[in-house]
């Protein structure tokens, strides 16, 4: 039976379509858009108030499976995902054992066929995620792999980096690069300042990622390789980035959306569910990073989902992991971003058609003939973020508590309902 969405304002950045529409929807597939449908035999969704837009793409979260199933499974990860409007997620390689061959690759892809959205794994850029030698490229990408990344740590060798980069024009799949100078950072558990000093802990300074990001563009340039910069947090990094695009065509970034609504202020009090890779940094960063995100130098936006539990997260705040999870609350806290001057348009561009043109995938448009991944989302529902209504398998997050306005009701992955809120 096909799916009738009935006016609903659509919002589809890659047609420019916006406006009242109905959307027909049979098997997986698009069939019909149009200022008025009607159509037999089939299930009517009513989304008049409701904005319809695309199914949203998360190019950088952790599922933890294989390895740590007790923070995260490819299954649990998901229905996390689709209760956030999420119908794509690409899952990061830093697994117990990690994404660097063909076998861990096709093992995230046999588990994903019992995934409520698409789940597209990245392999690891080095053997281990060691940084020392290469891995092997090709059969992870016969085997379904989208991009490579060594994230949660950075490829300090720049030599390994520039053969890294120089693989990409071969084998057509980005390098997602954790910009990070351990050298500088090692140690440190939030940003390095006043804050940081205050409170006793070592800090990370800005300028850890921000040399980073200064080497990875320059072996972009050298190589014409395909570069993207993950989790950026400083403004620095920011200008870097602003200035290279008006040479290079080879280089995107994004940042994960906690940047842009916390700062080092939020770890006071040694709070856990604050403690993330890069840390939090200043209320001047997240300027420049909605700087950034207004005039296109930021392609996307991400989550970072990175769950941990809460025996991890209550061994104290030096100890504690990096990380928090961002499925259910990425597009509510994103709709804020219209008090800071952006559009819905560009708002729902930076979770479709942009993290769609970074992985080179065909998602995140609404358009007859296309995949069928559709979200209808309550743009006046406000909620509270609660604990005990977290769809993860995990509960760290500093947004526990917090008043939001927009929900996600339905999520439609492939022409079916995978996700629904009465």
């Amino acid at each position: 039976m096909g799916i009738l969405i009935k006016n609903g304002y659509v919002i589809d950045p890659a047609t420019k379509r916006e406006g009242v529409f109905d959307i027909l929807i049979e098997r997986d597939r698009v069939s019909r858009i149009a200022k008025r449908i009607e159509a037999k035999g089939v299930g009517v969704i009513d989304a008049k108030g409701m904005l319809v837009f695309p199914g949203l793409i998360d190019i950088h979260c952790h599922l933890r499976e294989p390895g740590r199933e007790d923070e995260e499974t490819i299954y649990t990860g998901s229905f996390s995902a689709v209760s956030g409007g999420f119908t794509t997620i690409c899952c990061m390689p830093n697994t117990i054992p990690p994404l660097d061959n063909k076998v861990a690759i096709r093992f995230v892809i046999d588990k994903a066929r019992d995934a409520l959205c698409d789940v597209l794994p990245i392999g690891t850029i080095t053997k281990g995620r060691e940084g020392k030698e290469i891995a092997p490229y090709g059969e992870m990408v016969e085997a379904g792999a989208v991009a490579f990344s060594d994230d949660g740590d950075c490829v300090m060798d720049s030599l390994v980096m520039r053969r890294a980069l120089e693989y990409t024009k071969l084998y057509k799949r980005p390098i997602i690069s954790h910009p990070e100078d351990k050298c500088l950072s090692k140690n440190g558990v939030m940003n390095e300042g006043a804050v940081s000093t205050s409170m006793g802990l070592p800090g990370i300074p800005s300028e850890a990622e921000a040399v980073m990001v200064y080497r990875d563009i320059s072996l972009a340039n050298l190589t014409g390789g395909r570069l993207h910069l993950a989790h950026l947090s400083v403004s620095n990094s920011v200008e870097m980035v602003r200035y290279a695009k008006k040479e290079m065509d080879n280089l995107t970034c994004e940042v994960a959306i906690h940047h842009l609504f916390l700062t080092e202020e939020d770890v006071k009090g040694y709070n856990t569910g604050a403690k993330v890779n890069p840390p939090l940094r200043t209320k001047r960063d997240i300027s420049a990073l909605i700087k950034g995100l207004k005039d296109g130098t930021i392609d996307c936006i991400v989550t970072d989902h990175a769950p941990h539990t809460e025996e991890e997260a209550g061994t104290g705040f030096e100890e504690a992991p990096f990380g928090i999870i961002g499925f259910e609350t990425a597009v509510a806290l994103a709709m804020e971003l219209q008090q800071k001057g952006l559009t819905l348009m560009q708002i729902i561009a930076l979770f479709t058609t942009g993290p769609a043109k970074v992985m080179g995938i065909e998602r995140g448009c609404i358009a007859e003939g296309m995949q069928a991944d559709v979200v209808v989302f309550d743009p006046e529902r406000e909620w509270v973020y609660r604990k005990e209504d977290i769809r993860s398998k995990s509960k760290n997050s500093p947004f526990i508590g917090r008043r939001m306005k927009g929900k996600v009701i339905k999520t439609i992955c492939k022409g079916s309902v995978v996700f629904s809120q009465e």
